[in-house]
């Protein structure tokens, strides 16, 4: 869905400066910035639609691995369920079953719960 109303406003955008075009001299000085408009109001859109909210999941999930402690239970990306038991900076041991533990990648927790 937001992909089809970002294509719409990219098309309308790059329509405009050629419907103004038409009705002006080739080569009249005003030409020149109405052809970058369309490019620059595109990478506006881009940045608050896409670019902006991504960087600030980024950050909400660096600020989530960080504040993972002992006996936080977590998911993983590969779907695994436990129980964290020992935290280093880059790894953290997390118990899936009784006596069963692994060692997985910090990055690679997806949801911490405390």
């Amino acid at each position: 869905m937001l992909r089809k109303i970002l294509f719409q406003i990219s098309v309308a955008l790059f329509l405009v400066p050629l419907a103004l075009a038409e009705g002006e001299a080739a080569g009249s000085p005003g030409q020149g910035i109405m052809g970058f408009l369309p490019l620059i109001a595109i990478f506006v859109i881009f940045y608050f639609l896409l670019i902006r909210p991504q960087q600030k999941k980024s950050k909400e999930h660096k600020e989530m691995l960080s504040r993972v402690a002992k006996d936080d239970t977590i998911v993983t990306t590969g779907g695994l369920y436990g129980k964290v038991t020992g935290v280093s900076e880059d790894f953290v041991t997390v118990e899936i079953a009784p006596n069963v533990r692994v060692k997985i990648l910090k990055s690679h927790i997806a949801h911490r719960k405390v």
